[in-house]
């Protein structure tokens, strides 16, 4: 018999309480065996403790602290992770139906806790008011679509140098993202700004504003805290706030001026599912230019698709997120924003922000002297059901479909179990994409199945900054030399690049206005 094996025996034996069976033994073994053994009861009570202590002071703790449970209850460690994560979720759920408080008010405090400077007025002022502060001219001019929504879009109609105070014919629509509004195109600043760099490049700019935004709360009959108000996603906005935006514009100007698109994320998403469905506005349009363009979802890396699962019980989503409009502040942005950001002092202010939790943040291309300002005009609204659609396209493997109702509704309300496809086959308008290496809403992949399905494509501009990301196109320190020059030479040049003949476009829309 081996050492060990007659030492791990030897030990057995005398822990019986009946010495008879080691009685046997000669002293001299017996008490190098006494020995030795409590030398290793010793030593494995030591270690013991200590592999214990170091449990409690960084496993333990640490689990407990994070997911609020008393010390002196062990969590399971044979639990999976994300089964906890779930467990935990489930809870707060319930403590929040208990307590009546908005869903997920448990997990952080309602109030936003960062520090920013109120000194300055501009971060409490509208869009024509900082318009006007930085000398430009600034218009404001409602328009109610065919469903009784009132928008009210905003116009920069001439330079501040312009010698002859006249509109330019060259006019261009500016369209804002999710929760933006016309703000975004002018919180930059003269410099950096795309709507005063328009201007100046001699447009008559034009920006919208989609239903339910700071702007455009306002309806014919509906009053603005009832569900029938919010009742309206992205595909509502395609059809009803950007037609009415388009025909507004070219009654004002006349029916031959030549309005080229510029959107940003759910910009360029109005503008496919426009141009898919109601094909006349192909010929109305002169060009369309889709920074971040977001259509097919099949590579999304936005905390958003963490809310995809849920996509198919619409009803559980806006108890989630809101039953009308999506609350930006909501908690459920915050729990969001830790899967998604590394909170720090400074950065608290942004990931705790709805837009920046969903579209990301670069912090070397983000102006940090902007950020009173962008919290003031960000997030400016939107309805639940717009980030439901979102999330059921996720979860359809990334379809550029209309809403899902369930089988059901979708028989009701478009004669087929499942809602249709929007045809891009049928957009025929010049379309120029501009992507991001960085983007979580707009991949390289995503933005490539889209350029090779339009007919009429004027370019795919990747802009050469790998950290490049969605929000960027709009306040990036170098947007102005890695994305708007590119962009003003397409205005340029884009459209006679791909053989579009607008002798046929002035042909065409005589047939559509006669």
């Amino acid at each position: 018999m081996k050492l060990p094996l007659l030492v791990f025996t030897l030990f057995i034996l005398m822990q019986c309480s009946d010495s008879r069976h080691v009685s046997w033994l000669p002293n001299s073994i017996v008490d190098a065996v006494t020995n030795k053994t409590s030398q290793i009861t010793n030593y494995v009570k030591e270690k013991g403790r200590s592999i214990k202590n170091f449990y409690v002071e960084n496993v333990r703790n640490k689990i407990t602290s994070y997911f609020g449970k008393n010390n002196d209850v062990d969590p399971p460690s044979i639990i999976d992770k994300q089964a906890r994560i779930k467990r935990k979720f489930k809870d707060y759920i319930a403590e929040a139906e208990l307590k009546e408080n908005k869903i997920f008010d448990s997990i952080a405090p309602a109030e936003v806790e960062y520090t920013c400077s109120n000194d300055d007025p501009a971060i409490h002022m509208t869009t024509p008011q900082l318009i006007v502060l930085q000398g430009y001219p600034a218009e404001s001019h409602t328009v109610m679509t065919d469903d009784g929504y009132i928008l009210t879009i905003h116009r920069i109609p001439y330079s501040k140098n312009s010698p002859g105070k006249v509109s330019p014919r060259k006019t261009v629509l500016l369209h804002h993202g999710l929760l933006g509004s016309s703000a975004d195109w002018i919180i930059a600043g003269p410099d950096k700004g795309l709507a005063y760099i328009l201007s100046e490049a001699g447009y008559d700019v034009w920006m919208a504003n989609v239903r339910g935004n700071t702007y455009s709360r306002a309806h014919v009959s509906r009053n603005v805290d009832s569900f029938e108000f919010w009742n309206f996603t992205f595909h509502d906005v395609s059809q009803h706030d950007l037609p009415a935006v388009i025909d507004y514009i070219m009654e004002l100007k006349g029916w031959d001026v030549k309005i080229n698109y510029i959107g940003h994320s759910m910009g360029t998403t109005v503008l496919f599912a426009l141009l898919s469905t109601k094909t006349q506005y192909n010929k109305v349009l002169r060009a369309g230019f889709a920074l971040a363009p977001v259509a097919y979802m099949t590579d999304i890396k936005s905390p958003i698709r963490l809310l995809a699962k849920f996509s198919d019980n619409i009803e559980y989503l806006m108890k989630l997120l809101g039953a009308n409009e999506f609350l930006p502040q909501n908690a459920v942005l915050r729990w969001l924003s830790k899967h998604a950001c590394e909170i720090n002092h400074y950065e608290e202010a942004i990931c705790e922000n709805s837009m920046f939790v969903l579209c990301g943040h670069d912090e070397r291309q983000f102006n940090r002297s902007l950020l009173p300002i962008i919290l003031g005009h960000v997030p400016a609204g939107a309805s639940t059901r717009t980030l439901v659609h979102y999330a059921q396209e996720i979860r359809k493997d990334g379809r550029f479909q209309q809403f899902d109702f369930g089988p059901d509704g979708n028989m009701k309300q478009y004669g087929t179990s499942l809602p249709p496809e929007y045809p891009v086959h049928k957009i025929t308008l010049p379309i120029a994409l501009f992507s991001a290496q960085n983007d979580w809403l707009s991949s390289d992949v995503d933005v490539t199945n889209l350029y090779v399905q339009i007919a009429n494509p004027i370019e795919h501009y990747v802009v050469p900054l790998k950290e490049f990301n969605h929000i960027d196109f709009l306040w990036a320190v170098d947007a102005p030399k890695l994305v708007y020059e590119k962009l003003l030479q397409l205005l340029q040049e884009g459209v006679s690049s791909t053989n579009y003949n607008e002798d046929f476009y002035t042909n065409e829309l005589n047939l559509v206005t006669n």
